[in-house]
């Protein structure tokens, strides 16, 4: 049997929907940013989309096959049942994304009562020739009452599009668009196909708008994704900063008692610097971007200030600070010259030396906070602590930074901060 033009296009329009829908699924069951409805959604979806197609496949080839009119028969019939329940299912999808529910919608009964008269309809085709017929070579043939049969996808498919425009305001940019393009290109292939019958137009035009919701919908999806990634990993940030601050308020706030009772210039000042801290911590909390290195370096001196209060002798610090023309992450430098009091302070030392340099290196800049008390190198994230790891964070996700902790020669540490340029 010579294949003409027309079954070949047709043929290829079959293989490439059912390939399509089957990747569809695949992408849908394997893409990690979906949430749990649009994945339950997208899986009914392209599983009906794939009985659909397939059903398209076998009824282009059922002239090769053993009793053409029953495989024929068979085929129209799934295709038509599988294709009428992508509507409802939309309508379903729809109302989810504006916060509806489809059992409580005069939409979705509607549209359920229409799919039930195209059900009948199309079980009546099996015992009737009214609205179409199948001979025994398995030639397809449209009957007298083709056009009833139309008619409730038709006006199922108006009742879809004028609930997309009722519910505009509900819906997202994207989702708008999605859902119109899913609507309008089966609309404009139906007319296409009146003019050019034979060609499986409906058919291309159906997988192509669920391909094209479907990317849409999982653009809009990605976004969403990432910015609820974001906004957990702020949250984050910002309970670890409050995590990081109550023991030291404590510890400065009782010292200050006892600095204010032997020496009240000296405790008045420690209020003042305390003051600082706080303003800076609070001010820093809901800066979603990096700040120029000199306001770091000032809250900085301002929790140093109130630990110099505390172990007066006992702590000494140098900056050699030349290199200022820089930006970093709030609460960077601060919790890691935090780190080297906290840890380096030990009663069998005379004294406790801090050093904080920065300097312009290839590529970026260079923090360098040196101290030559005792040894601490943090070698996960239970050991290094609250301040460590939050800082890290800060350090990876606002500006592409890292921190790094070593041994100093002759004891101590030495934590390196280096941050790229921004372009």
């Amino acid at each position: 049997m010579i294949i003409g033009w027309m079954d070949f296009i047709n043929l290829a329009v079959g293989i490439a929907g059912l390939t399509m829908t089957i990747l569809g699924l695949l992408v849908t069951l394997i893409y990690r940013p979906i949430d749990r409805k649009m994945r339950q959604y997208f899986i009914l979806f392209f599983s009906l989309l794939i009985v659909y197609t397939g059903s398209v496949f076998v009824g282009q080839i059922a002239d090769y096959l053993p009793n053409p009119r029953f495989v024929m028969q068979g085929s129209v019939f799934l295709e038509s049942l599988s294709s009428s329940l992508l509507m409802p299912l939309l309508t379903a999808y729809m109302l989810h994304l504006t916060g509806q529910t489809w059992k409580k919608s005069y939409l979705f009964n509607a549209i359920a009562g229409l799919w039930f008269v195209y059900l009948a309809l199309l079980v009546y085709t099996q015992f009737s020739t009214a609205i179409y017929t199948i001979d025994s070579a398995g030639v397809y043939e449209r009957g007298p009452w083709y056009s009833l049969l139309l008619m409730p996808p038709a006006m199922i498919l108006v009742l879809n599009l004028w609930g997309v425009f009722h519910r505009w305001a509900k819906l997202g940019r994207k989702q708008r668009t999605a859902l119109l393009v899913y609507l309008a290109v089966p609309l404009l292939c139906t007319v296409i196909q009146m003019f050019f019958y034979g060609l499986l137009t409906i058919a291309l035009g159906t997988v192509a708008a669920a391909l094209v919701m479907f990317l849409v919908l999982l653009s809009d999806q990605q976004e969403t994704f990432i910015r609820q990634t974001e906004e957990n990993a702020r949250r984050e940030f910002d309970i670890r900063i409050l995590q990081m601050r109550p023991h030291f308020i404590y510890s400065a706030l009782a010292s200050i008692y006892y600095i204010t009772q032997e020496e009240p210039k000296r405790g008045l000042q420690a209020i003042l610097d305390l003051s600082v801290y706080l303003r800076k911590v609070f001010e820093f909390v809901t800066k979603r971007e990096p700040i120029p290195f000199e306001e770091e370096l000032e809250h900085t001196r301002a929790y140093l200030a109130i630990e110099q209060a505390r172990f007066e002798d006992k702590l000494n610090v140098t900056f050699d600070t030349p290199h200022t023309g820089f930006c970093l992450p709030p609460l960077t430098l601060q919790p890691i010259v935090e780190n080297a009091v906290k840890h380096g302070m030990d009663p069998e030392i005379e004294r406790l030396n801090v050093l904080i340099r920065t300097r312009k290196v290839d590529g970026g800049s260079e923090i360098i906070v040196e101290d030559d008390g005792a040894d601490f190198i943090p070698h996960d994230d239970a050991e290094e602590g609250v301040g460590l790891a939050s800082t890290r964070l800060r350090l990876e996700r606002m500006s592409g930074g890292t921190l790094d902790i070593s041994l100093r020669e002759g004891g101590g540490a030495v934590a390196t901060l280096r941050i790229p340029d921004q372009a």
